[in-house]
């Protein structure tokens, strides 16, 4: 199992597409997923290894001033593919991220430091910016704040929590779990199956004849998507970990993404983290595929 991993996101993605009227109704167990899968990413995640560098200012800044760039170069061509684009960049890490990471042979530490800080940023800024944009008047800037952080963070820190408790508490529940650490890979898969299952419903009830913008979203969340795993990648080389810096960049959270342009943009401005999920887990079977060939190289 462990040399066909490359293939499990691609088999994930293609039956989101072709099955997406029957997988999509288990979108209420995603919570659940997603807690499972944190719990037992960080299960591998030595706290005392966490610590804020400039490699995490450099990824947040680079979300806060690339999005807001993107949105205002978009605006003139059209409002909703900017709405859509700024969204996709600004986005936080996805918590499946790390399930990715471990794979891969990222810093989990850096990793972990950068999701639970990113998420904080965006929890900020995005109310902050949904009120600039204009999006929403009628909603108040506290109520897009609370809204989103009752969103993000208990699947954050609560699995976080009970993870160090299982750490210092229960050892031998730890070694177990951190024995089978992987698991949060194919739970990763089972989300994303899910996922892709209701962004292509999204895209086939949403989209009618508007063809041409239709085709910019795609290219915007093409650009989108090389730019931030290049651009991650670039940054975290220079703090010793290239990997972590493209997967902490790249990897969105794409259902939160969605939730919130649903909720406080245009809907339709959900299609370019929609189609943004396509080509970031594209991407990720490309780079396991590469590291599976490595290693086999190695031995």
């Amino acid at each position: 199992m462990q040399r066909y991993k490359s293939w499990i996101l691609p088999i994930a993605i293609l039956l989101g597409i072709f099955f997406h009227d029957q997988i999509s109704v288990l979108h209420p167990v995603l919570p659940y997923l997603i807690f499972i899968m944190l719990f037992f990413s960080f299960n591998a995640l030595d706290v005392k290894k966490m610590r804020v560098t400039m490699f995490d200012v450099w990824l947040l800044l680079f979300q806060i001033v690339v999005s807001t760039a993107c949105y205002f170069a978009l605006r003139p061509f059209d409002e909703i593919v900017a709405q859509g684009t700024f969204l996709t960049i600004l986005a936080p890490t996805a918590s499946a991220a790390i399930a990715v990471s471990l794979i891969l042979g990222a810093d989990i530490a850096m990793m972990s430091t950068y999701l639970m800080l990113c998420n904080i940023m965006v929890a900020i800024a995005a109310p902050l910016s949904f009120t600039l944009i204009g999006a929403s008047p009628d909603i108040s800037f506290w109520q897009s704040f609370l809204t989103i952080l009752a969103k993000v963070f208990p699947l954050l820190i609560l699995p976080f929590l009970l993870a160090m408790l299982t750490r210092f508490a229960w050892p031998k529940a730890n070694e177990f779990i951190n024995r089978h650490k992987n698991a949060s890979f194919y739970v990763w898969a089972v989300s994303l199956t899910i996922v892709i299952a209701r962004a292509i419903g999204m895209i086939i009830n949403n989209f009618n004849e508007q063809r041409t913008m239709f085709l910019m979203m795609v290219g915007t969340s093409i650009f989108a998507c090389v730019l931030q795993f290049w651009a991650g990648k670039k940054i975290g080389k220079r703090y010793g970990d290239s990997i972590a810096g493209g997967q902490a960049l790249g990897q969105k959270n794409t259902v939160l993404a969605i939730w919130m342009a649903q909720n406080f943009l245009n809907p339709l401005s959900c299609i370019v983290p929609t189609l943004y999920v396509v080509w970031q887990n594209l991407f990720n079977s490309f780079q396991m595929m590469m590291k599976e060939r490595a290693d086999r190289v190695k031995k």
